[in-house]
């Protein structure tokens, strides 16, 4: 166990933001609410999973909605409280810990700013490892957990507790409920207990966040390698291209933000080309008309001098970024997990390609062409 305090904030925001593969939420206004929640309510326990008694009750707690909706509305401190009301309430018992719903600058804050306001702990796990549009796509699902019964509550007071008869559902009436109260709330559900969190839950999340945040932290100040090296080598990330922003198309709709953000080559990779496809997270990418890499790994635009992942909602025109790839936790790669979060998932006819595959593939072109 060990203490969340306000300076480990901007660290574990910054790597989440990484994580979130462009999704998962501002991690600006992340790090406001959390830091605000620890400064009036004290720090927060974080307990790793086999810290967590096998009878407790769990449950996992994030924001829901289109990113650039979420940024303008924010919350106000009280939705957490009024989630877990909800939830324990029809529960009949307790939660003891709140869980991270996924990695992202927004959504692995919120588990913790909500632990500051109610007085729980949070346990050191999520259930992706990466973010995801949708509220079924975790390793909970996938493991039997149900997502409901599912508590959503709004900045204005408005709370529903829907039940469901199959996870999908849970998507489309959580949706249909999020999209009515203006595109963004929060959302308490997924209870388990503390012996099947242990079973299905990506492990180490936050230390992970705050690790990969401290690395962009400190890229700058590395001495035997370049700054981007220094980056590239200690987060594992592949890097595809280098890349102006020269379009980006963007709508948001059924709570999600859509779009495309087109790539021009710059420097080493100028007469290069590529595209990154999203629907809140980052989807897939090309380059030069090929398929990169695709979900379930991390497709990543991070600022090409300071390496802070760039969101899917900070997208703008003739930003410098590196087009870079993560792989996703081994769960992903198996039959279900790829049926899950895989392209045919979000309807696109693409083969996925482990990212360090497609990577060689494509560091082997450029030695052909050198």
């Amino acid at each position: 166990m060990r203490l969340i305090q306000v300076e480990d904030i901007a660290d574990i925001a910054l790597g989440s933001s990484l994580l979130g593969a462009g999704g998962g939420g501002d991690p600006y206004m992340g790090s406001l609410e959390t830091t605000a929640a620890i400064r009036e309510c004290g720090p927060v326990r974080l307990l790793d999973a086999d810290e967590v008694s096998d009878d407790w009750t769990v449950a996992s707690i994030g924001s829901v909605g289109a990113p650039s909706v979420v940024l303008e509305k924010g919350v106000n401190g009280q939705e957490y409280v009024r989630a877990l009301d909800l939830l324990e309430r029809r529960l009949g018992r307790s939660i003891d810990a709140f869980v991270l719903a996924e990695a992202g600058g927004l959504n692995s804050l919120v588990p913790i700013a909500a632990a500051a306001r109610v007085g729980i702990p949070v346990v050191n796990v999520d259930g992706m490892g990466r973010a995801f549009p949708g509220l079924q796509q975790d390793t909970y699902c996938m493991a039997g957990v149900p997502t409901t019964p599912m508590a959503f509550v709004d900045e204005k007071g408005n709370r529903a507790l829907i039940e469901t008869i199959d996870n999908d559902w849970t998507e489309a009436i959580g949706r249909a409920v999020t999209t009515a109260c203006g595109g963004s709330l929060i959302n308490l559900g997924a209870s388990m207990s503390g012996a099947k969190m242990k079973e299905c839950a990506v492990r180490g999340t936050v230390d992970l966040a705050q690790r990969l945040g401290r690395i962009i932290r400190t890229a700058k100040d590395a001495r035997e390698r370049s700054a981007r090296a220094f980056f590239l080598e200690e987060s594992d990330a592949r890097l595809f291209l280098c890349a102006k922003i020269v379009d980006v198309l963007r709508e948001t709709r059924d709570g999600y933000n859509f779009g495309r953000a087109v790539l021009e080559g710059v420097g080493d990779d100028r007469g290069h080309a590529g595209s990154v496809v999203f629907q809140n997270e980052n989807l897939y990418a090309e380059v030069d008309g090929r398929v990169a890499m695709s979900v379930p790994d991390l497709v990543c635009l991070v600022d090409a001098d300071t390496f802070v992942p760039v969101t899917t909602e900070s997208l703008k025109y003739g930003k410098r970024v590196l087009l870079v790839g993560l792989a996703c936790d081994a769960a992903w790669r198996t039959p279900q997990g790829v049926a899950l979060g895989g392209p045919a998932f979000f309807g696109f006819d693409i083969p996925y390609v482990p990212v360090e595959i497609s990577y060689a593939s494509f560091e082997g072109e450029k030695a052909c062409e050198n």
